[in-house]
Order: structure tokens, then C-alpha cells, then sequence
């Protein structure tokens, strides 16, 4: 009795042990699942530092309308004063003995619209990163909400596997007891653990399928390890789901969806960079300034220097480098444009295929739903018949096996009117 005793207690310590290694399942709604798809996932948090990127660019760009202000110092030992006749260049200063510090100023007054084209061209390129990061959002929540409502779907179906099994075990049972005291044959029975033993590896598959959902939406939240979720919003899909007219959706796809309004900044981007290859053939005028002092130096130079000046820089042979890079930013901004009118054509016909989607997954469902009302109807008959001995176990399996097809059918188009639902709104921009 005390080993028995001891034996149990240790079995109950290590049952507990293995318990605190699993982490416990997690209750998630849609919501949370959402904002935490959000807050983990790396392709989010990208799009984010992309969008971040993009406005420190802005920044160096505006640069060049202030001035850039640099401080020098400046220590020479000549070997000799015969220096000033050093050869170099054709404007050479005297290189004389001296210690000198001081400031240059210099501030650009026009370069003829090359700067504000390329300040437009990083404003328009930030605009594009902050849609991608619009529309990098929306695939991470299309990936959560698709992935929460295949795991609702796997578990209606696994639900649903059970209570099969369960039922097919029950008749089993009565069906060998009968077969025990000659009232029915062995054929039966043997029917009868042929459907009990497909009713086993329904709930085998229909259970991994469980286990696969739930992985990928593990993935879909931005975790690297699967997780076990108790998924809390069990809302399903109703076949009173209106389908809105197509045309208005697809007009309303090509005004707000993000990935669209990023190729639409991205090629004014490279318009205006194209403008700014253009201005770099025209001359660039700035001013200069420059003050200082010289604490050590020639005796017959003073103390202390300043000077201001105006300087013109006018491009007048480069090998052909400002044409080649005029023509190819102009090239860059038509590739821009049919990109953007190809994926606008994209766009519009995959708003047609999530419609047709949508429409038929209401019409799927309304059709298995008068499907499983006639399958459980046509079981319940056959049920009442076989026990009144007027059919076979064969009909009998034949309608339960009609019933449970049709209960997952519905369960499926049920979790698919939902997602279907989910893919419309992505592919319109719609998804928030």
C-alpha cells in the first residue's frame, strides 16, 4: 500500500514538473492578436524604420538652403623662404612660417531650383515610405486576422470530428452488444469499426490542421517559437453578409490603398529628381565669407584677416555626365509611371478575385447551411430506421458520414466567409 502510495505521489510530482515546462495556453481576441502582430512583427517594425530613414533624408537635402560654416587651423614650418616660388598649381599662396586659425561661411543663393527639386523628391520619397509602412501594416494585420480565423476554422472542424467520433463510438458499442446476443451480424460490427476507425483519423488530421494553424498564426504575431492561444472572439461568419457593387470598390482602391499611393509618390519622387539632374546644367551662385586671425607669422603681415566673396560656378564640359544623368533620372521617372499603371491594373483585378471570393463564400455558406439542416435530417431518419431494423448499418454510416461532411462544410465556408472578408478590405486599403 506505501509503495503504491509513494508511486503515485511521484507520478503526480513529475506530471506537475512536466506541466510547469509547457507554458500555459493564453486567452487572445482578434483586437489583441491584432495589436500584437503590430508590436512584434519584424516586417512592421522595418516598414517603421524605413518611414524613420526616409525624414532624416528629407533633412539632408533641406541642408543645403543654410549656411555651412567650418573652422581651420593652420601651422606651417617652411624650410626656407625661397617657398614662395613653389610650384603646384596656377594660384599658389606664399608658404611662409605662421599659425593661423579661423572661420569660413558659406551660403548658397541659388543653383536655379536643383536643391528645392531634390528637397521635393525627398519629401515625396518620405511620403512613399510612410504609405509603405501603411501598406506593410495592412499584410501584417491581413496575416493575423487570416490566420486567428483559420484556427477558429481548424477547431469548428476538429469540434466537429469529435462528436463523430464520439457518436460512431457509441454505435459501435451498441452494435457489438447486439452482435454478442445474436441480434445483429458480425458484418455490421465490422462496418461499425470501420466507421469508428475513420472517425479516428478525421480527428487525427482535423487535429494536425489544428496544430498547423495554430503555428502559423503564432508567426503571423511576430513569434519565433509556436505558441498555444485560447482564442476568445468566436464570432463566425453569417449568410446574411452583404457583398457590396465591385466598381465603387475598385474606385475607392485606386484613391486609398497604401501600396498604390507609395508608387504614386515614388514616381513624383523621380520626377523631381529628374528636374534636378535638368537644373544641375545651370550655374550655381553662393557667397563666402572668411575671418580669422594669425597669432604667429611674417612681421610684415598683420594680426588679424577677413575677407567676402561672391562665387559663380557654371558646369561647362563633364564628359557628358549631366546629360547621361538627366536622361537617366527622366528614364527612372517613366518606369515610375508604368509601374504605377501596372500596379493600379493589379489592383483592380485583384479587387474582382476577392469580391468573387467574398460573393461566393456567403453563397457557400447559405448553401451548407440548408445542406447540414437536410444531412441531419436524412442521419436522424436512418438513425430511427436502423433501430427499427428497416435499414442497414450501411445506410446508417452512409448518412452519418453525409451529416458530418456537411457539418464541416459549413464549418469551413462559415471561418471562410470571415477571411474572405478580410482579403476584400486588404485589397481595398480598408483594412484599419
Amino acid at each position: 500500500m506505501k509503495r503504491s502510495l509513494a508511486l503515485f505521489l511521484a507520478s503526480a510530482v513529475l506530471a506537475c514538473r512536466a506541466g510547469a515546462d509547457e507554458p500555459a495556453a493564453q486567452p487572445l481576441s482578434l483586437e489583441e492578436a491584432r495589436a500584437t502582430a503590430l508590436r512584434n512583427h519584424p516586417q512592421y517594425a522595418a516598414a517603421q524604420l524605413q518611414a524613420l530613414l526616409s525624414k532624416e533624408v528629407v533633412k539632408e537635402t533641406q541642408a543645403g538652403y543654410y549656411p555651412v560654416a567650418n573652422g581651420y587651423v593652420t601651422g606651417v614650418d617652411a624650410a626656407s623662404h625661397n617657398t614662395e616660388i613653389l610650384a603646384g598649381s596656377l594660384s599658389n599662396s606664399s608658404i611662409d612660417d605662421r599659425v593661423a586659425e579661423g572661420v569660413e561661411v558659406t551660403q548658397l543663393i541659388t543653383d536655379f531650383g536643383r536643391t528645392g527639386n531634390l528637397t521635393s523628391s525627398a519629401k515625396n520619397q518620405e511620403r512613399a515610405a510612410l504609405e509603405g509602412q501603411a501598406a506593410t501594416r495592412e499584410q501584417v494585420l491581413l496575416n493575423a486576422e487570416a490566420s486567428y480565423f483559420a484556427v477558429l476554422q481548424a477547431q469548428s472542424v476538429v469540434e466537429v470530428a469529435q462528436q463523430t467520433l464520439g457518436a460512431r463510438k457509441l454505435l459501435t458499442d451498441q452494435v457489438r452488444a447486439l452482435a454478442a446476443n445474436k441480434l445483429r451480424s458480425d458484418l455490421d460490427l465490422s462496418f461499425a469499426q470501420v466507421a469508428y476507425e475513420q472517425a479516428e483519423l478525421l480527428v487525427q488530421n482535423a487535429e494536425g490542421e489544428g496544430e498547423s494553424a495554430m503555428a502559423s498564426l503564432s508567426t503571423a504575431l511576430g513569434y519565433r517559437r509556436p505558441r498555444t492561444f485560447v482564442l476568445t472572439d468566436r464570432a463566425p461568419g453569417t449568410a446574411d453578409e452583404q457583398v457590396p457593387e465591385v466598381e465603387p470598390l475598385i474606385d475607392l482602391t485606386l484613391r486609398q490603398r497604401p501600396d498604390l499611393l507609395r508608387l504614386h509618390y515614388a514616381e513624383e519622387a523621380a520626377r523631381n529628381t529628374a528636374d534636378a539632374e535638368k537644373d544641375a546644367n545651370y550655374p550655381t551662385v553662393s557667397a563666402t565669407g572668411v575671418a580669422g586671425n594669425s597669432p604667429s607669422h611674417d612681421v610684415r603681415l598683420p594680426n588679424n584677416y577677413a575677407a567676402a566673396g561672391i562665387q559663380l560656378s557654371l558646369p561647362i564640359f563633364a564628359g557628358g555626365s549631366y546629360i547621361a544623368r538627366e536622361r537617366e533620372a527622366q528614364i527612372r521617372a517613366r518606369m515610375a509611371g508604368e509601374s504605377l499603371r501596372d500596379a493600379e491594373d493589379n489592383a483592380a483585378r485583384d479587387v474582382r478575385i476577392a469580391w468573387v471570393g467574398l460573393r461566393n463564400a456567403v453563397q457557400r455558406l447559405k448553401t451548407t447551411e440548408q445542406l447540414l439542416k437536410h444531412a441531419t435530417q436524412a442521419f436522424d431518419l436512418a438513425q430511427a430506421r436502423y433501430k427499427a431494423g428497416s435499414s442497414s448499418l450501411i445506410e446508417l454510416t452512409d448518412a452519418q458520414l453525409n451529416a458530418t461532411s456537411a457539418a464541416i462544410a459549413e464549418a469551413n465556408a462559415r471561418f471562410d466567409t470571415l477571411i474572405q472578408r478580410a482579403i476584400l478590405d486588404y485589397q481595398t486599403g480598408s483594412l484599419r
